[in-house]
């Protein structure tokens, strides 16, 4: 499931994410993703996981796509979790990605948020 966060900034998507993604969720983020590349910004994501699990197979097929296609368009990414495997697929994101990201543990959460500029409500 994914749940979208108040976010004071219009270029950042900020989401708890939970459970295991499925197309149709990965799909409801494009048009975010579009309407804040449609201002000539890039993207910005805060991503804080809680009980997730990944993607259905469908959904990660969607997630690539869409990552893929908007690759240059992505900016700084934050991902709050409190798994291993979260933090190490974090580093091989990095690895491939333009973007800056940086992977904080569930206890870092308020840094992650300062570091992305999310204003909690």
């Amino acid at each position: 499931m994914i749940n979208l966060l108040n976010s004071n900034r219009d270029n950042l998507i900020a989401v708890e994410v939970s459970g295991k993604l499925s197309k149709e969720e990965v799909e409801n983020l494009h048009p975010l993703i579009d309407e804040i590349i449609a201002k000539n910004n890039k993207v910005d994501f805060y991503f804080e996981l809680h009980d997730f699990y990944g993607y259905d197979l469908e959904g990660l097929w969607v997630d690539l796509k869409i990552d893929a296609a908007h690759i240059s368009d992505y900016g700084n990414m934050a991902i709050v979790g409190d798994k291993k495997w979260q933090e190490k697929t974090t580093k091989v994101l990095n690895f491939f990605s333009g973007s800056q990201i940086k992977y904080f543990d569930i206890n870092e959460k308020d840094t992650a948020k300062a570091r992305i500029g999310l204003i909690k409500e």
